[in-house]
């Protein structure tokens, strides 16, 4: 509910049933909050109780103040959702106000919006994606291999303009596979951005590699091609040059690849470039995902398009991907028998889940589109908003908006977007903060880190000031107003109501 909306609602104990009669009926809410002179709560009326009143003759004189003498079911700023509800379902009432320390109501919570969650970023499916699953019942082939994985490959392959593709389990799997087919032995050294997922680094630990940190550019809140450079200065002068540097494309974003493979290149270390966020994007004109010696792409659940799970290892050399379908597939020898020489993973993707992603591959530029006309939504709603620092899209990248995000800046910036958040989950609206950064991770406890300048934190800042807003295709106008709604709410309140530049 909007600060203005919620202020319709606040109404003095000296205004008339007439007067309030007029008022529900402008707000069509149910519901009037009956404030004492200090602004505080006194009690609430629902059209309930004006209807009863009608019925016991009160006078259109009568004030409201006197309608009730009940104390209000009311909860504090640190209730969520469930316990919201939870009292709703205790007092069997719809609507509860919410309470500041000084007893004055800041926002208003609807039973019916608790009815539905709206997600931050939930699978989008459709039509196509039925047909081929539908295919692999039908030919029984079901269990990992199968026709659709090899469509899925070469159908993605082709998209994103690169040679080869092997499907995986999970971009997880990809990573890992990655890191072995790039050499990465026990004891190495591998650079990766520290403003991502888990699952780009975890495979490191897995090789018994050691991981070295490398923050973000504020420009892109990709990986900062000085802290990179720093960081290859030091590996030289301390004998720990990389086996290779995984390079994260950000929420959807491309890195900076122009200043970062360069550098890659002048000490002859490998990309491994982890688009799992990314899939869709372009860096100019060139597919995010096409730049690495290898690559990787998720279809997590959440991800732009899904298998449900699944992943994709792509490069343009065939060995490579030919050693990658080996290793995925238990490293079995060519013999009639079950032969092993080496260590080998159950990594392929299943049949039915290539058809899924055949299907959705197919509306994978119409899924971009939607979801920068979410983040486009976000920014016209919020122009007036002028504290709001949305994720930059940098010149010459096209990015898919996987998940919108912004930070609020600030030395009280990482309060006010914790208590923006919490709003948000007041309301059923799933927002998160920004990745925390792998160097502030206690798995990663003590790995070297790079930032971007001498005491210059940006991933760590980006993480204490950073929210990710719903930002699905399938996300619709009606659940996006009631994100913005909520969010406008929240910035005001915090604001004292001068927020607005």
């Amino acid at each position: 509910m909007s600060p203005d909306g919620l202020q319709a609602l606040c109404v003095a104990p000296e205004l008339t049933l007439r007067e309030a009669l007029l008022r529900m009926d402008q707000t069509a809410r149910g519901i009037l909050l009956v404030l004492n002179a200090s602004g505080a709560l006194r009690h609430t009326i629902t059209d309930g109780d004006l209807r009863r009143a009608i019925l016991k003759n009160a006078g259109d004189s009568v004030p409201v103040g006197s309608l009730s003498d009940t104390a209000p079911i009311t909860v504090g700023e640190e209730a969520d959702a469930a316990s919201v509800l939870l009292c709703m379902d205790q007092h069997q009432i719809d609507h509860i106000p919410v309470l500041d320390g000084a007893g004055k109501p800041v926002d208003l919570i609807f039973r019916r919006e608790l009815s539905q969650r709206v997600w931050l970023s939930s699978p989008h499916l459709g039509e196509e994606e039925t047909l081929f699953v539908e295919d692999a019942f039908k030919t029984n082939w079901i269990a990992p291999l199968g026709p659709h994985v090899d469509g899925f490959e070469g159908e993605l392959a082709a998209h994103v303009g690169v040679a080869h593709a092997a499907a995986v389990s999970s971009g997880t799997a990809a990573i890992h596979l990655g890191l072995i087919l790039l050499g990465v032995k026990p004891g190495d050294t591998v650079f990766c951005s520290s403003l991502t997922f888990v699952g780009s680094c975890n495979p490191i630990l897995y090789c018994g590699a050691k991981p070295v940190f490398i923050d973000s550019e504020p420009e892109s809140w990709n990986m900062s091609p000085a802290a990179l450079e720093r960081a290859f200065d030091w590996a030289r002068r301390e004998g720990r040059m990389p086996s290779c540097v995984i390079l994260v494309n950000l929420y959807g974003q491309s890195a900076d690849m122009d200043a970062l493979l360069p550098i890659c290149e002048r000490y002859g270390v490998p990309v491994l470039e982890d688009a799992a966020e990314s899939l869709g994007a372009h860096y100019k004109g060139k597919s995010s995902g096409a730049f690495g010696k290898i690559a990787v792409y998720s279809f997590n659940g959440n991800k732009i398009i899904t298998t449900s799970g699944g992943g994709m290892l792509v490069a343009d050399d065939p060995d490579l991907i030919a050693r990658a379908r080996k290793l995925s597939t238990q490293a079995r020898e060519p013999a009639p028998h079950y032969e092993h020489t080496e260590v080998g993973f159950n990594y392929r993707m299943s049949n039915v889940l290539a058809g899924i992603g055949r299907g959705q591959l197919r509306v994978l530029e119409q899924r971009v589109s939607q979801r920068r006309r979410v983040f486009e939504r976000y920014v016209e709603a919020m122009a007036d908003f002028r504290q709001i620092q949305w994720m930059p899209e940098p010149k010459g990248c096209h990015s898919t908006r996987w998940l919108t995000c912004f930070a609020l800046p600030g030395t009280d910036g990482e309060e006010r977007s914790r208590q923006v958040m919490k709003a948000l989950e007041r309301h059923l609206i799933e927002a998160r903060p920004v990745w925390k950064p792998m160097h502030l991770q206690p798995l990663f406890e003590g790995a070297p880190y790079f930032s971007h300048e001498p005491g210059v934190d940006i991933s760590a800042d980006l993480f204490r000031r950073g929210i990710c807003l719903p930002s699905g295709s399938n996300l619709g106008s009606v659940q996006q107003d009631r994100v913005i709604d909520h969010l406008q709410h929240a910035l005001l309140m915090m604001e004292g109501h001068h927020a607005l530049a």
